[in-house]
C-alpha cells in the first residue's frame, strides 16, 4: 500500500485505512467486554474463603501509603494526555489502538487464571467520581499484572524512537509501579512482571498487525 506524503487524522477515514480503523474500534469493544467479565470473575473469586493473601518481600517491609490521588486521578490524567499524544501522531493511531486492545485482552486472561487475595493493608479508593469509575473498571481484584505499570510502558515501546516521549513514559512506568506498591494494591510480582509481559504483547501486536505497525515509521526519503 502506497502511503500518502501527508498523513493526518483525516487520512484514517479514507478508503485504504478506514477498514483498519473500524476493526480497531471493534477490537477495543471486544477487549472491554472480555475485561469486564474477567474482572467480575476475579472479584467473585476474591470473595471465596480459598482466596487468601500471600506474603510479599517488598510489601511486608514497607508501610502502606495513601496515594489514591496519584493512582486514580493521576492515571486518568495520564490516559487522557496519552490519548491526545497518540492523536497528535496520526501514523501511530491504528497500531496503538490495536496494541492497547490486545493488551487488555491478554491481561484479562491472566487475571482470570490465578487468584490471590487482596493484601490486608491495601489502601481502598475514595468515594469520588473517578474512584467509582476506577473500582468499576478494576474492582482492585485484578492483580496480575499491573495495568498501571504496563500501559505507560506499552506506549513507551510504541514511541521508542521519540527520546523525550520514551523518557517521560518510562518515568511514569516507574512512578506508577512504585505507587501501587506503596499503596499495597499490587504485589511486587504484578509490578515487576508487567514490563516483560508488555514487551511480549508489543511483539505479538507487531506480528499480527504488520501494516499498522509499519505506519509508525516515517515514509522513506526519495
Amino acid at each position: 500500500m502506497q502511503q500518502p506524503e501527508v498523513f493526518t487524522l483525516r487520512t484514517l477515514f479514507t478508503r485504504p485505512y478506514l477498514p483498519s480503523l473500524l476493526s480497531s474500534f471493534a477490537l477495543l469493544a471486544i477487549a472491554y467486554v472480555v475485561e469486564h467479565h474477567a474482572n467480575l470473575y476475579a472479584f467473585d473469586y476474591a470473595l471465596r474463603p480459598t482466596s487468601n493473601y500471600v506474603g510479599d518481600l517488598i510489601l511486608d517491609n514497607i508501610p502502606a501509603l495513601d496515594l489514591n490521588f496519584f493512582i486514580v486521578e493521576g492515571a486518568f490524567i495520564s490516559i487522557v494526555l496519552g490519548l491526545l499524544y497518540v492523536l497528535s501522531k496520526p501514523r501511530s493511531v491504528l497500531f496503538s489502538l490495536k496494541a492497547v486492545a490486545l493488551f487488555i485482552i491478554v491481561r484479562a486472561f491472566f487475571i482470570s487464571l490465578t487468584h490471590v487475595g487482596i493484601h490486608p493493608e491495601s489502601i481502598n479508593p475514595g468515594l469520588g467520581l473517578f474512584d467509582s469509575i476506577y473500582l468499576y473498571l478494576n474492582f482492585q481484584s485484578g492483580l496480575f499484572f499491573s495495568g498501571h505499570t504496563a500501559l505507560p510502558f506499552l506506549i513507551a515501546l510504541i514511541f521508542w524512537g521519540n527520546k523525550r516521549a520514551r523518557h517521560i513514559l518510562i518515568a511514569l512506568t516507574i512512578a506508577f509501579g512504585a505507587a501501587v506498591l506503596l499503596a499495597h494494591i499490587h504485589y511486587s510480582i504484578d509490578v515487576l512482571a508487567a514490563p516483560f509481559m508488555v514487551y511480549g504483547i508489543y511483539k505479538i501486536a507487531a506480528y499480527l498487525f504488520p501494516r499498522d505497525y509499519a505506519l509508525i515509521e516515517p515514509p522513506p526519503k526519495t
